[in-house]
């Protein structure tokens, strides 16, 4: 099948998962990554691969603009606490927790020649952030409170760069790179500023245009610019692309938006973007699913089992210290909302791409990369699965708020 045939037959089974998801109250999300697992059967669909430079060149800055753009700031001044610890500090942790895990129990359980100290940093870090495309999606089809959902998706969009940046510094260190750790921290502060520079700096731009104009699409033109502008003149440059992105869609969102655009524009833009979200959310679903590897996931299940419970119990930790600490500070988060947190975390194709990604000649890179994707096959279907029951199991959402929202969602 040619690529085109093949990019129009994976819309149409979007589309009907999306009318299927609804109508069996499904996560939408995890209905596709299980649709790909199955079309994978087939020889004859021989989808895009899910690579770093596709996801970076055409996925990632649309998904991430378009949450940033969504974000309310209102609720975030609420929590903007709780999202920066777990988005910096918290994926510190949650990488060195699940390295220590990992290399920990490959020792008890005889496994230390597969789960090594090399194997659990480096899956640590690759799988310390959780996936802002994974969590908004999930998140979005459900009718949870807005401080919450905020809360969640922030982080999600923040801790995306904190891990994206921090992959590429590990990565050089265990490949030799001599340096010490002011000298990570110097690097790491000077890639995630660069990169909140750089979309300040775009973002404030072209909502500067916007808001001298009142044309709805040269408005949606100019989001388009700015989100995968930004990200490009980030990269170009040597800094964080994916916190450009974001600082640039908050910018677009509260000064373009809000304060310059038209009731009319508002309007088209905001159309724009939730449909480009479902369409790019639909594609990279799917490819989630075309990437696992049966044979592979059979082979290696016992350290792939071990690795999400690393992955999860690092996830706990994380969460109780944050609850400890902000309880102190004035921002509690309310009891029957931690284990939503922790549990929400879910993981997804940044995860598998940063894999990927790894060189060719890195140590025990096959494995690295078929628990990362075994990891996030898992992360997807079990959390994203359960999420629902677990909302309503705390008292978040009622059976009905699930349902009517999984029905009504302009945005699956």
């Amino acid at each position: 099948m040619t690529t085109s045939g093949t990019l129009v037959l994976l819309f149409c089974v979007a589309t009907a998962i999306a009318i299927g998801a609804r109508r069996f109250r499904i996560p939408y999300t995890v209905a596709l990554v299980v649709a790909g697992l199955g079309l994978g059967a087939f020889t004859n669909i021989q989808p895009p691969q899910l690579t770093k430079e596709l996801l970076f060149t055409f996925f990632l800055p649309g998904l991430l603009f378009e949450a940033a753009f969504h974000l309310d700031l209102r609720v975030f001044r609420t929590v903007w606490r709780s999202t920066l610890a777990l988005a910096v500090p918290g994926v510190l942790l949650a990488t060195g927790l699940t390295a220590t895990i990992i290399a920990m129990a490959g020792q008890l359980l005889g496994l230390a020649d597969s789960l090594s100290w090399t194997v659990g940093i480096t899956f640590g870090v690759i799988i310390a952030a959780t996936d802002p495309v994974a969590v908004t999606a999930v998140f979005r089809e459900l009718k949870a409170p807005p401080r919450l959902a905020v809360l969640v998706e922030g982080e999600s969009l923040l801790n995306d760069g904190t891990g994206v940046v921090l992959f590429s510094i590990v990565v050089a260190y265990v490949a030799g790179a001599g340096t010490s750790i002011a000298a990570m921290s110097g690097q790491f502060a000077g890639i995630a500023g660069g990169g909140v520079a750089t979309g300040f700096l775009v973002g404030w731009l072209i909502a500067l245009v916007i808001k001298r104009l009142d044309d709805p699409m040269i408005e949606i033109a100019l989001t388009m610019i700015a989100a995968y502008g930004a990200f490009v003149l980030a990269e170009d440059v040597g800094v964080s692309g994916v916190l450009a992105t974001v600082v640039a869609g908050v910018m677009c969102g509260r000064h373009g938006r809000d304060q310059g655009m038209s009731a009319e524009s508002r309007a088209a833009t905001e159309s724009f973007w939730e449909y480009v979200a479902f369409a790019l959310n639909s594609i990279v679903f799917l490819l989630i699913g075309f990437q696992f590897n049966a044979s592979n996931f059979l082979a290696l299940w016992p350290q792939t089992l071990l690795a999400f419970v690393a992955m999860v119990l690092a996830r706990g930790v994380v969460i109780g210290v944050l609850v400890l600490v902000q309880n102190r500070l004035g921002e509690a988060i309310p009891r029957s909302w931690q284990p939503i947190v922790a549990w929400g975390g879910l993981r997804g194709a940044l995860s598998m791409v940063l894999a990927l990604a790894l060189p060719e000649d890195f140590p025990q890179r096959a494995l690295i990369v078929a628990l990362t994707i075994g990891v996030v096959v898992t992360s997807v279907v079990v959390q994203g699965l359960s999420i629902p029951w677990l909302l309503r199991r705390m008292g978040v959402a009622t059976t009905n708020d699930v349902s009517e929202n999984n029905q009504s969602s302009a945005r699956p």
